[in-house]
């Protein structure tokens, strides 16, 4: 495993798509010497934490082992929690109509065996301990304590209960779990004797974000996962620890946990958090879709900034040509309806201008054509419309997609469905309804 690995899973949000745990503050004396398994690593990290963030525990920081039996149980419990099972059902299936993940992966199985992977130690805010796995490797040992020691020190200052229990905004699930691991990862780099001083030189943290990202050769469950799954569980790390970097260039740390990024189109693109300040920062637009006419609405969640891109990026195999298609997304919702034809994917994107719709347009319905593997269509100049009419096979039955783009209360909108032929639209698109933030957090 290459000298940067990341150490942890932490339990603050256990994966993309499972919030869980409760954080608050508490109040007590600091860590002394000895008195706990690792007291004395505990001992030494927690006032360079302190140190590096501006930001001092209010409560000693309590450390216990953990049996790999006893990681797993936890794992599983998350998991299969009435929260954890509906969120993962439902990225379940989105996933698979939109073809980022094959038609008979069972998502949940493949998560338990990811967590328990590579977990070396992981924070629990219900308990308010840090655990660290028995056996854990002596070389991952310093990175772990200081990682699962910043979610410690998080957990007494960051309330985002109210988002972990909001599960219908999964971009700003997401984008809270950015900050939290991003900037665990990047202060246990700090800490480390090895990236510290490369942290420090032209390109290093490119050097370092690659090196930790080629650790999957050293993961067999997390190398042969599908990517889209294998990027969801990377991006709160690499793309929350670079987010990171970028804020504490321009403001003190100790200024991140209260001013958390709303979606991860502001974790991804600094003039949609920097730029303006406060006031004039890009806020996303909140989507509201009618009850289906027909049908039962078996999930809603929204996607954001990050996930449109991996739509995109898993048939497009072009990251530019993705990246630049999602960029401009204002906001979105998507449902998953049951009908007894079978799921159907409704998907409102709102976009920033008419410009970023029509090309998201094109790219997603080039996705849509490579996903069925059908030819190029034949469009009239400026089209605003695509239909593919996907013909059934001994695996899957017949199917339609259809995009358009449309004006709704002044904005550009893309409507995305891919719905089991024959059946009519089951949202009445017309009664979708937009709410535009005014300003500000």
């Amino acid at each position: 495993m290459p000298k940067f690995v990341l150490p942890s899973r932490s339990i603050i949000a256990t994966v993309l798509l499972v919030a869980s745990g409760v954080l608050a503050s508490a109040c007590s004396d600091k860590p002394t010497a000895g008195q706990a398994p690792f007291a004395d690593l505990v001992a030494t990290y927690v006032p360079l934490i302190e140190k590096e963030m501006g930001l001092p525990f209010k409560t000693a920081p309590a450390v216990a082992q953990r049996s790999r039996d006893e990681v797993g149980a936890f794992v599983r419990k998350q998991l299969e929690s009435e929260r954890g099972r509906e969120q993962v059902a439902g990225q379940e299936a989105a996933y698979k109509l939109l073809g980022m993940i094959p038609d008979t992966l069972q998502l949940g199985a493949l998560l338990q065996r990811l967590l328990e992977e590579q977990i070396v130690g992981y924070y629990d805010p219900a308990t308010k301990v840090l655990y660290v796995v028995d056996g854990a490797p002596e070389a991952l040992l310093n990175q772990t304590v200081a990682h699962e020691l910043v979610h410690a020190l998080q957990d007494q200052y960051v309330k985002i209960d109210s988002i972990q229990a909001r599960t219908d905004d999964g971009d700003r699930q997401v984008a809270a779990q950015a900050v939290l691991e991003g900037q665990a990862v990047f202060m246990q780099l700090r800490l480390d004797p090895n990236a510290s001083p490369m942290l420090k030189m032209p390109g290093g943290w490119d050097r370092i974000r690659e090196s930790i990202r080629d650790g999957s050769v050293g993961m067999p469950v997390f190398a042969s996962a599908p990517r889209a799954v294998r990027e969801g569980l990377l991006f709160p790390y690499l793309g929350g620890a670079d987010f990171v970097r970028r804020f504490i260039n321009v403001r003190p740390e100790k200024e991140l946990l209260a001013d958390l990024p709303v979606s991860t189109k502001q974790i991804l693109n600094d003039s949609a958090y920097f730029a303006g300040g406060v006031d004039g920062r890009d806020l996303p637009v909140t989507v509201t879709l009618p009850a289906p006419k027909i049908g039962t609405l078996s999930y809603t969640n929204t996607f954001g900034a990050f996930e449109t891109r991996l739509a995109l990026l898993q048939h497009l195999k072009n990251d530019e040509l993705a990246r630049r298609a999602a960029t401009g997304v204002d906001g979105d919702r998507y449902a998953i309806v049951r009908t007894p034809q079978g799921d159907a994917l409704v998907w409102v994107s709102v976009w920033d201008s008419a410009v970023d719709a029509a090309d998201f347009l094109d790219a997603m319905g080039d996705a849509a054509r490579r996903r069925y593997e059908l030819p190029k269509p034949d469009l009239a100049p400026g089209s605003t419309t695509r239909r593919f009419d996907v013909a059934g096979t001994p695996k899957r039955k017949a199917r339609t997609v259809t995009m358009r783009l449309e004006q709704v209360s002044g904005k550009p909108v893309v409507m995305y469905m891919d719905l089991p032929a024959g059946l009519p639209a089951p949202i009445d698109l017309a009664r979708v309804t937009l709410d535009t933030p005014a300003s500000g957090r």
